[in-house]
């Protein structure tokens, strides 16, 4: 059973490894408040979990030896827990899980096995090496001991902000959201809870609205670290006592979050970090005028695709944009557009002519515009000069 006792406890536990995070005020990011769990030793609020957890073996358990499984952020968790106690670990994680998270588990100490597949396929295997060698299994999210270990976050938060109206927390298992909010919840009812999940694996989503836990066929989200095909059952008896609300946000959604997080509040939030700044940003949830606490559960993004995510924050900002023009082949034509775009204020990045297409005129051409811009409303207002010029806009 999760009991406020067995939060409190491992809070004591935890003051020699982990940190207290900063709660901070984000004025330019719609007023929310960020509890950077990003800034975390390990670089994720799941050094919490798996610490206290590791913690409360008995001597057999840690002489057996630890297996866990883990898309990267619980691996390293449970690597420097392990190595700090001096318990041999071994970490099952799935073959796409970023580099970076690998080599970091890699380099705490850990053993690390690559499944093929995702989390949930890593998980099974790890249950059967388990089996196979007697090793104690520490699971990511549906342990008791895991979730009081993440619901130190919730006491933190509290005494941090005594007045916080709204928690928002991102959602993969569920054991952050349960350990929260089963704080939160029994120390001030009045808070209000809410969880959000990436689009393409809303696990949690779907076992709330079904009422029971359910599994998907298949995820598919650069948010790796809530990538769940299956919530606990454990997690989701709590999410449905105690959390208010649970809503889903797109990946688009969520790389405009982690470009606003870089701009507005030099922060690098991976991709289920961000998810709780994107449901506040895109008005997914009901804290308009409250102070809401947005969670950052990790910074461990894959710099390999980081790039791509901010080229896809920006254009779902409408800052970077792509115009494909319809042009009559002769010259002088790129001068006006370009004019046009320069009297409007915007910045051209990169022009391409294509004369090959097979749906244009022979005399015609294809322009197509790579653009810096604002907002959405500069892109409009470029678009409309363009037509009232007399060009072709085809998309």
């Amino acid at each position: 059973m999760v009991t406020l006792d067995k939060i409190y406890h491992a809070a004591f536990v935890l003051k020699q490894v982990a940190r207290k995070t900063d709660l901070i005020h984000a004025p330019n990011l719609n007023g929310l408040y960020l509890k950077t769990e990003n800034l975390q030793l390990t670089g994720s609020f799941k050094l919490r979990g798996a610490y206290y957890k590791i913690s409360q073996l008995s001597q057999e358990q840690r002489d057996a030896g630890i297996v866990a499984c883990s898309a990267g952020n619980h691996a390293q968790g449970v690597a420097l827990a392990a190595s700090r106690m001096g318990i041999r670990s071994v970490v099952c994680m799935p073959d796409g899980a970023p580099i970076s998270k690998v080599e970091s588990t890699k380099a705490l100490g850990a053993e690390v096995v690559l499944v093929k597949g995702a989390y949930d396929d890593a998980y099974a295997y790890a249950c059967q090496l388990q089996q196979e060698t007697g090793m104690t299994f520490i699971h990511p999210f549906n342990d008791d001991e895991v979730i009081a270990g993440q619901g130190t976050i919730g006491l933190e938060i509290l005494d941090q902000l005594a007045d916080v109206d709204a928690v928002i927390c991102p959602v993969g298992g569920g054991g952050l959201i349960s350990g929260v909010a089963y704080a939160i919840k029994n120390l001030n009812p009045n808070v209000k809870v809410y969880g959000v999940q990436a689009e393409n694996a809303p696990s949690m989503v779907e076992s709330v609205k079904k009422g029971e836990p359910i599994t998907l066929d298949t995820v598919q989200t650069f948010a790796d670290g809530i990538a769940v095909k299956h919530p606990g059952d454990t997690t989701f008896e709590i999410v449905s006592k105690y959390v208010d609300e649970v809503v889903t946000v797109s990946e688009d959604e969520i790389a405009a979050a982690i470009l606003a997080l870089i701009e507005k509040q030099k922060l690098i939030a991976e991709g289920a970090g961000a998810v709780s700044v994107a449901a506040a940003m895109f008005h997914k949830l009901p804290i308009e005028g409250k102070k809401a606490v947005c969670l950052i559960s990790g910074g461990n993004i894959d710099v390999n695709i980081l790039s791509r995510v901010i080229t896809r924050g920006l254009v779902t900002a409408g800052r970077n944009t792509m115009l494909q023009i319809a042009l009559e082949d002769k010259p002088g034509q790129l001068l006006g557009v370009s004019q046009i775009v320069s009297e409007c204020g915007a910045n051209v990045v990169n022009v391409r002519h294509e004369r090959s297409d097979a749906n244009m005129a022979i005399t015609s051409c294809f322009l197509y515009l790579g653009m810096e811009t604002r907002d959405f409303e500069q892109i409009a207002q470029i678009r409309q000069r363009l037509t009232e010029e007399g060009y072709r806009i085809v998309n």
